[in-house]
């Protein structure tokens, strides 16, 4: 969703608030495509500071499906977004002091809510997701799920690519 920023970039430099519709129907990552299963209008609020100085602030929640990093069954994660950024207009991302934030998200006299919110979801994407703490994960050798129930498969107890180790170990207690 575009959101024309002509009135407050004017002279008159009117503040611009709306509600808007996020268009985002999903997450495109590296690692995978996730969809947003819910999610809430937009409250977006631009405020003009000095010169081509802007103060933006966007509000909204939504929630999208992740597979669990052990298992891959489904995890609903919630992203509760407050955003606030301080940009300049007038100057290209080379130019940025300390106290602006980049301003890619602006083209022209349009923001992207999109793209703005997008980068803010990618800054909270989490590092590991769990279905639940004490998940299992899914068995090595035939891909059970040991949440939901066990296999007859061996356990060797260690990972695989730990075979190394164990069997330096075999080694060193027959010595």
């Amino acid at each position: 969703m575009l959101i024309n920023l002509s009135d407050v970039l004017s002279d008159q430099h009117k503040t611009v608030e709306e509600t808007v519709r996020l268009e985002m129907e999903e997450i495109r990552l590296q690692s995978g495509t996730y969809p947003i299963i819910s999610k809430e209008p937009v409250h977006v609020k631009v405020e003009h500071i000095r010169g081509k100085e802007l103060l933006i602030t966007a509000e909204t929640k939504l929630s999208v499906i992740i597979p669990c990093d052990r298992c891959l069954e489904d995890v609903k994660r919630e992203f509760e977004l407050n955003c606030v950024k301080h940009v300049d207009v007038g100057l290209s991302d080379a130019e940025l002091t300390e106290e602006l934030d980049e301003s890619n998200f602006i083209d022209g006299y349009h923001l992207d809510v999109d793209k703005l919110l997008f980068h803010e979801i990618l800054s909270s994407w989490p590092t590991k997701v769990l279905c639940r703490e004490d998940c299992k994960g899914l068995c090595n050798v035939c891909g059970q799920n040991l949440n939901t129930g066990s296999c007859n498969c061996e356990d060797t107890g260690l990972d695989p690519r730990m075979s190394v180790v164990r069997d330096l170990f075999k080694n060193f207690k027959e010595v």
